[in-house]
């Protein structure tokens, strides 16, 4: 069954969730950032190798891959790799993430740890204004304006 396109509003998020809208993707996705490259790799994923194949093509068509080849004992071997546009959904996964430790899991019960480079748990992500300060939902507003691309980058 095909997802539902959402249209193409201004709205950023449904935008995103055109993309990376769906579990499997964004577990795929999580894979990589754990060193998975080959297809085998992916295949840790309690998912079928049809449903794999389909959304490994999708994420090399939105960019969020790219594939590359090599060569391995005299055979050709493809890997992905996520692109800049991949690497950027770290952030997402990491708020995804500290949401779920946050409110998914009891006392006593196992869960996997994110840590900095000297063995500390990953500071929680902020939102912020300008400044630097902290803001809450109330504090920000949505307005809808034309984008301008600077350095590569909307503003």
């Amino acid at each position: 069954m095909r997802r539902k396109i959402l249209d193409p509003s201004p709205c950023p998020i449904g935008r995103a969730l055109n993309e990376i809208g769906d579990w499997w993707t964004l577990l795929i996705v999580r894979e990589a950032f754990h060193g998975a490259t080959r297809f085998r790799d992916f295949e840790r994923l309690p998912i079928s190798k049809n449903i794999l194949s389909i959304r490994l093509k999708l994420l090399l068509e939105a960019g969020i891959f790219e594939l590359e080849s090599s060569d391995e004992a005299g055979r050709a071997v493809s890997t992905y790799r996520l692109t800049e546009k991949g690497e950027k959904l770290w952030m997402v996964l990491v708020s995804l993430r500290q949401w779920g430790e946050e409110f998914l899991f009891d006392e006593g019960e196992e869960m996997s740890w994110l840590l900095d480079p000297a063995g500390q748990p990953v500071k929680r992500l902020r939102v912020q204004a300008s400044d630097g300060t902290d803001l809450t939902r109330r504090q920000t507003r949505l307005e809808v304006r034309q984008v301008t691309v600077s350095a590569g980058k909307p503003q």
